[in-house]
């Protein structure tokens, strides 16, 4: 007789290992982070977002703030990853006369800002969040390992390394603004001076 139970017709719930779960509340973090702050942004948020309870985030990871900085290194590998793939892919043979290893990797970051804005965003966050000693220490370490890399992959000077990494602050600012140029004298900023004048206490 085709008799089943209620039981054996269910399907055994499958548990995700806790691995699994930290990564994914990682992922959720970066973009919840990017637009919240450490402070704006509740925990309980990244945890709906991930599908688990509060209480396992903090069984993960200890306090908001170590979730805060597990988003943020996690950003900081994406930079070394975009750089490392940029650095493989470029060939000298069949490249631009114009575009050297420099100027591969400048613009794979530009690709990554626009096509991860959270991204972007978290970063600036995470440099927000420096009042906070512990997450100045552990910002640190991360750009400092991320200008380690950048060092292993390009032949360059000292002077010239800075100037990469001056030009990618540059190029955060232009993208948090979301301009093209932030040159003195450029088309919107002449406009935006212009409509300060005219509109002072705008």
């Amino acid at each position: 007789m085709a008799t089943t139970s209620r039981t054996e017709e269910k399907s055994p719930r499958q548990r995700v290992p806790a691995a699994e779960r930290r990564d994914a509340l990682i992922d959720a973090a970066v973009h919840e982070f990017a637009h919240g702050g450490l402070h704006g942004t509740p925990v309980d948020r990244i945890a709906r977002r991930v599908g688990v309870a509060q209480p396992y985030v903090f069984s993960l990871f200890g306090s908001k703030r170590e979730l805060f900085l597990a988003a943020v290194e996690r950003n900081f590998e994406l930079i070394g990853a975009t750089f490392t793939k940029a650095a493989a892919e470029f060939d000298p043979a069949t490249a631009p006369p114009d575009i050297d290893l420099h100027n591969a990797m400048g613009q794979a970051y530009v690709e990554m800002l626009e096509n991860n804005r959270d991204y972007l965003m978290l970063q600036l966050q995470a440099y927000a969040a420096c009042d906070d000693e512990e997450i100045r220490n552990r910002v640190r370490v991360a750009y400092a390992q991320l200008v380690a890399h950048v060092e292993s992959l390009w032949d360059a000077t000292t002077e010239e390394i800075d100037e990469f990494f001056r030009y990618g602050m540059w190029l955060n600012v232009a993208a948090a603004l979301e301009v093209e140029n932030l040159s003195a004298g450029c088309e919107w900023m002449t406009a935006e001076q212009v409509e300060g004048e005219t509109n002072p206490s705008a």
